[in-house]
């Protein structure tokens, strides 16, 4: 059986969190190259959005191919590939000089790295724990939160005095840091299995898996548009100075870190990770819609504390959830990968058809916002419909 502690166990938590520093702490703090690449490449929003949607999107999609090298025994190689691919996109980024090399070095070859690591680890700590799972690797999606606190904060002190090319450079060897102490500390816990499918696709026999792919695949279509646009939406609605987007877009990054613990103690403590991702998600549908409201600094200021939080909650308690449909470990990795690359269809197109939306609108985010919250209600009734295939009406059921 899984084991729920010990020290070797917890390391692996800390490589989790180290691992999502680097993969999401970085994507989350995309709002600081969306507003600097739109200004300074004379690129509409749209064009820019397809660089940080395609991070996000190999990330999940590769979720099928590195899930299963896990589960096959290929953990440690996986990783090396990954955070040497990881590496090779943030120093190229810091040479590219046009869009299409962003478009490859950022946008690609970056994303394929991150994609190597992020459903290996989460699959990696889904083997090592039962009964604190949801908290272990909610404690791991912090990562999101700590990242998104020192990325802007690194670009906030270096941009205007280094430059560009050298302030992600800084980023890099943060990165370069965090990858020796990953690969110091990860260990895979059961044997190789060796045999079976890359696709499982018997596991869409289970409708509670089935629309809980569905349901994931509309909230992640919405999660990342308010991380992506809330800096230039400061400064070109509200009217802030490009300091306090920094500030802005490190708090919403901040209310993320008690956004992944708070829900992942209720739910490992009370209600367990579905049943704590439907409310979560539904609220953050809530204020999506809401964000059409806001005209003010301390409108916008309570909205992304508010959205901080839950936002992040639904960053977190996704793997969490999702590792609690699977019942076999030996799986966990194909099962869990196979979500991952269906939810990237929607990470990929969602921030683009965002900011095509506010391009149609004449630089207003209206309707960004209304498809934004639209999409993630949507999401949060098929995970109502996921968990009444799972376990029925009763409320009082744990899942």
């Amino acid at each position: 059986m899984p084991q729920t502690g010990g020290i070797t166990a917890w390391l692996q938590v800390l490589c989790g969190h180290l691992i999502v520093f680097n993969v999401w702490g970085y994507i989350n703090s995309y709002g600081i190259f969306q507003s600097y690449y739109t200004t300074t490449l004379n690129r509409s929003s749209s064009d820019i959005s397809w660089v940080g949607s395609l991070q996000i999107f190999f990330v999940y999609f590769l979720g099928t191919f590195s899930g299963r090298a896990m589960d096959a025994g290929y953990l440690r190689t996986t990783l090396v590939a990954g955070l040497f691919l990881q590496l090779l996109g943030v120093f190229t980024t810091s040479l590219a000089t046009s869009y299409w090399q962003l478009l490859l070095a950022q946008g690609i070859c970056q994303g394929i790295g991150d994609g190597l690591l992020f459903c290996p680890i989460v699959a990696l700590m889904s083997t090592y724990f039962t009964r604190k799972r949801t908290i272990a690797i909610s404690i791991s999606a912090c990562g999101a939160a700590t990242g998104g606190l020192v990325f802007p904060a690194i670009a906030q002190t270096l941009l205007h005095r280094i430059g560009f090319a050298w302030t992600i450079r800084v980023m890099g060897f943060v990165l370069l840091f965090n990858a020796v102490v990953v690969m110091a500390c990860v260990r895979q816990r059961l044997p190789p299995r060796k045999l079976g499918p890359l696709i499982e696709f018997k596991a869409f026999i289970d409708l509670s898996y089935t629309f809980f792919a569905m349901g994931t695949f509309f909230c992640f279509w919405a999660v990342y548009y308010a991380y992506y646009y809330v800096r230039s939406f400061s400064r070109d609605i509200i009217g802030v100075s490009d300091y306090t987007s920094f500030s802005i877009l490190m708090i919403m990054n901040g209310l993320g870190l008690p956004g992944r613990l708070v829900p992942a103690y209720l739910s490992d403590r009370y209600f367990g990770p579905v049943n704590t991702f439907i409310p979560v998600s539904a609220a953050a549908a809530i204020l999506l819609y809401c964000w059409a409201a806001i005209d003010s600094y301390g409108g916008l200021t309570a909205f992304v504390v508010i959205y901080g939080f839950f936002g992040g909650g639904v960053q977190s308690l996704f793997p969490s959830a999702l590792a609690s449909l699977t019942d076999e470990p030996s799986k966990a990795g194909v099962r869990i990968g196979m979500i991952f690359s269906i939810v990237s269809a929607g990470s990929l197109t969602g921030p683009p058809i965002a900011g095509a939306l506010v391009d149609l609108h004449g630089g207003q985010y209206l309707y960004a916002q209304l498809f934004g919250g639209t999409s993630m209600m949507i999401g949060c009734l098929l995970l109502i419909l996921a968990r009444y295939y799972k376990c029925g009406m009763s409320l009082k059921k744990r899942m």
